[in-house]
Order: structure tokens, then C-alpha cells, then sequence
């Protein structure tokens, strides 16, 4: 039986949550940041005691966010608009012999300007177990990735497609004017309702496989976290794995996500890829694009090492690998991997948009360092930035353009002694903001760039730079043009 969080019972949730200060602002208040760093670390010791005195919010602290088990006359006083039975039916409380303890995960989640609260299930570790097949996952690293990965310009209608606890969907709501909400999942839309409940947001929901519930339907923008982790066809868990082999869930999702984008329309999406000996990744990924009309950018943030991949999901899933149980599936999906020559398990971020006239740009990029900035701003820019070089990319059109450079843009050079003084041997460029974007440039390059300062057209740079360097001005034209599209893609050269 699946709870039931209605209107009414979670309202009475949002009070007692408001009137304790149960959000992210009043739990730091309440733990203070060193007690609130070693809870983010695993060590929850410092957080029960900063919480001790802390009252009804000190009670939800410990329920919620440590695990622990209340004593119910604490249980009562802190959530005193709520009926106990009630609370006990519909899985947000379970009784122990120690006392009550939390049924599910809720927990508060910062957006840029406000705060929400998050239904999910508990986790292996709050459980002491493995999860359930139906287990609903809740805030992670993949889902706060995708989050500050996603373009935030307004829209008229936004799809989260697969959205387990409704976390894309909370973050969708700023900048959306009406959500819909559809997972396979029966569970994960009943806490999906929570969520939405308890954050007071009008949501339709829809349940069915993949795109099923809205066929014939068509978004400006789609938001989905799939269940991506590829292997063997099978489905131990509804949250991670498609039933499909591979990395078939992620090619699907791709392949059919624009066909529900209006025009201009933008889909964003977590994805896996296979590294297969002898192949090339981004041969692979742009192979799953239908032939025209998206323009798409596949971002790979990390490549792990199959016997390392393997591991994590079953830790993940609160399965030991040295267990009877963890041998015996580690096992199988090795199997796997090595019969179809996985050497690597690509993960990144994939950003499509249906462009039904023109060129359409299709970029793969590896972007595995470490970088601050959100990438959803930049998302948005890079899309902008392609929609100009679509109008603007043509010779004729580049060289009549004036070029800046941006002030985040930095040159590097390393050198080598010489016998009179020092040698270049390495000039790149480097945007200190967004995904820190580098670009290595040669000498006549470099010199090009000094001059973009947005008084003369490129036309001109050039000819000066050929006179100069004693060179023929078509062949640096043939040269600079591709770099010069190149940077501007990249935001590091800027047209006037």
C-alpha cells in the first residue's frame, strides 16, 4: 500500500516544518557549520548534539536528517497539528522498540532563492540494509548535478520526465509557468505528490513507460535524470536500471526526446555511454541523434573504470561486493562488459534543441577537470552562441564582424631558455568563469587575439597580422576562420 500524502496531511507538515524552522537556513542555525560539515561527511555525532537543545526543530533533526529514534512524547510536541496514526499509515513515521523513528527521507533542499523539503525513501544506510526493487532515490549528486546543469530561462510548459522524488521538478518551478511530472514508477509519483504537496505547487502527474504518458504531446523544455547505469539488461532496481543492455537508455531518451520539443525547445538529460575498444565515444553518442534538425551538446564529466563502476552501484544500492550476493552480480555484469569490450563507462550532461531549419550544430567535449560555475548558465549561453554562428559563421560574415576578447580571458605562457633568453612553447588561453573553456593557440594566433579589442574587423586584423608575419593573407584566413569559431563557441572571443 502506497502512502497517501494528501493536501490536508501535508499542509499540517509544511506548518509544523515552518513553525520549527525546519529549512535549510534554521537547520545550519540550529547545527552551525562545523556540526552541519561533519553531518555532510557522514559523522553525525556533532549535529545530535548541537541538536539537543534545539527543541521541536532539534526533534526533526534527528528524525529526519540523523535517523534516530524520538521518544513520541518529543515526537508529539514537535508535530502537534498531526494525528500520530496518521503519520504512522502513510510511512512518515515508524514505530521501534527504541521509539518512533523516520519512514521516509524528507529533508530540506536550497534552491538559489528558497528553500524546499524533499519525500524520498531511506537509504541503505538509514534502512541498515539493502533497498527495496521499488525504491525511491532521493536528493544525490547526480540529481543536484543535473540541477545546476539546466538552462533556467523562462518557459511556458517544462516536462520532467522520470521524476522519482520531484526534485527537477522543485527547481523547474522557478522558472516554469506549468510543470508536468511522469515516472514508471507508482511509488515514486505518490512521494513525488509529497514533494509537490508540501512545497505547495500545482504539478501534473503521469505515470507510464518513458515518454508513454505524453505522446502527442510536445514541451519547450524537458528535464531528465533516466535510469542510466548500463549493463545487462535487467531491472534489480527502478530508480537505476532500464531493463534495456548498455547504454540503451540513455540512446533511447536521446533519440526520441526531440521529437517532444517544440520549435526552439530545449531537452537536458543525464546520460551514460559505452567505451568500447576501437571505438570512439562521441562517434557513438552523436550516432544516437536523429539525422537533422537538433542541435546537441554531449559534455562527458568522468570515465570510470568498469570494476570501479560495478562497485559504486552496488555499495549504492546497500549490496557489499564481498558478499555471496555482490560476488555473484559483480560477476555477472563483468561478464558483461568484457564480452562487448567495455573498456569505460563514460557519464556526463546532454543538451538537445529542435531546430527545424538550418545547420544544426552537434558538439562532444570532454569536460572532466574541476570547475566552480553551474553549467546551466552556460548551457544557455553556448545555445545563444551557436544561434549566432548559424547566422554569422559564414567566411564573408566572420571577417566583417569586430571581435572582443572577454576580461575572463586569460593568456598563458610557458617558456624555455634559449641562448638569447627565453622561447614560447606553450600559449593558451584560458577563460577563468564558466567551465573554464582552454585553447591552445600558436604565435601568428595569439598575436590575432591582441588585436580583437572590437576597433577593426577581422578582415582587417588579418591583413595587418599576414603583412606583418610575411605570410599569404588566403592562407591565413583559411587558418584563423576555424579558430575564430571555435572561441566564439567557447565564449572566449565575443562579436560586436
Amino acid at each position: 500500500m502506497l502512502p497517501d500524502l494528501s493536501l490536508d496531511l501535508t499542509a499540517r507538515l509544511r506548518d509544523a516544518f515552518e513553525t520549527a524552522d525546519y529549512d535549510t537556513d534554521g537547520v545550519l542555525s540550529a547545527l552551525g557549520p562545523q556540526a552541519q560539515a561533519a553531518l555532510t561527511r557522514g559523522e553525525p555525532e556533532p549535529a545530535r548534539r548541537a541538536s539537543g537543545d534545539a527543541g521541536a526543530l532539534g526533534t526533526m533533526i534527528r528524525l529526519f536528517l540523523l535517523g534516530d529514534a524520538e521518544p513520541e512524547a518529543g515526537v508529539r510536541t514537535a508535530f502537534k497539528a498531526l494525528d500520530l496514526d496518521s503519520m504512522l499509515a502513510n510511512e512518515l513515521l515508524r514505530a521501534t522498540p527504541d521509539g518512533l523513528r523516520a519512514g521516509l527521507d524528507i529533508r530540506p533542499h536550497a534552491g538559489d532563492d528558497r528553500s524546499w523539503w524533499v519525500v524520498a525513501d531511506l537509504d541503505a544506510e538509514q534502512r541498515g540494509g539493502p533497498v527495496p526493487g521499488d525504491h525511491v532515490l532521493g536528493i544525490g549528486q547526480a540529481s543536484v548535478s543535473l540541477a545546476r546543469a539546466t538552462a533556467r530561462r523562462p518557459v511556458d510548459t517544462l516536462l520532467d520526465l522520470g521524476t522519482g522524488c520531484g526534485v527537477q521538478a522543485l527547481h523547474a518551478s522557478r522558472h516554469a509557468e506549468r510543470i508536468t511530472a511522469t515516472d514508471l514508477s507508482e511509488r515514486a509519483l505518490a512521494l513525488a505528490k509529497g514533494t509537490f504537496h508540501l512545497n505547495g505547487l500545482d504539478v501534473e502527474l503521469g505515470q507510464g513507460e518513458w515518454f508513454g504518458p505524453v505522446a502527442d504531446r510536445r514541451f519547450d523544455q524537458i528535464v531528465c535524470n533516466p535510469p542510466f547505469v548500463v549493463g545487462p539488461p535487467r531491472v534489480d532496481y527502478t530508480y537505476r536500471d532500464s531493463g534495456l543492455g548498455g547504454d540503451d537508455a540513455s540512446a533511447l531518451v536521446v533519440r526520441r526526446m526531440p521529437s517532444f520539443l517544440n520549435e526552439g525547445g530545449v531537452g537536458q538529460l543525464l546520460a551514460s555511454w559505452l567505451h568500447r575498444k576501437g571505438e570512439d565515444w562521441a562517434d557513438r553518442v552523436s550516432g544516437w541523434l536523429p539525422r537533422d534538425g537538433v542541435d546537441a551538446w554531449f559534455v562527458q564529466r568522468d570515465i570510470a573504470d568498469p570494476g570501479l563502476y560495478v562497485g559504486t552501484w552496488l555499495r549504492d544500492a546497500g549490496v557489499d561486493p564481498r558478499s555471496p550476493e555482490g560476488r555473484e552480480k559483480a560477476s555477472v555484469w563483468l561478464d558483461w562488459f568484457a564480452h562487448n569490450d567495455v573498456e569505460g563507462i563514460g557519464f556526463g550532461f546532454v543538451t538537445l534543441r529542435r531546430t527545424d531549419g538550418g545547420h544544426a550544430e552537434v558538439v562532444c567535449e570532454d569536460l572532466r577537470h574541476a570547475y566552480v560555475d553551474p553549467l546551466g548558465p552556460e548551457t544557455s549561453a553556448w545555445l545563444d552562441r551557436v544561434d549566432w554562428l548559424r547566422a554569422n559563421g559564414s567566411a564573408e560574415s566572420l571577417l566583417a564582424t569586430r571581435f572582443t576578447v572577454p576580461e575572463s580571458v586569460l593568456l598563458e605562457e610557458v617558456s624555455s631558455p634559449a641562448e638569447e633568453g627565453w622561447t614560447a612553447v606553450v600559449r593558451r588561453l584560458h577563460r577563468q568563469d564558466g567551465p573554464g573553456w582552454q585553447h591552445e593557440l600558436d604565435e601568428v594566433a595569439a598575436a590575432l587575439l591582441s588585436g580583437c579589442r572590437g576597433a577593426l574587423p577581422l578582415e582587417d586584423l588579418v591583413t595587418l597580422l599576414a603583412f606583418a608575419h610575411d605570410q599569404p593573407l588566403d592562407g591565413l584566413i583559411a587558418n584563423a576562420l576555424p579558430v575564430v569559431r571555435d572561441l566564439v563557441r567557447h565564449g572566449m572571443l565575443r562579436p560586436l
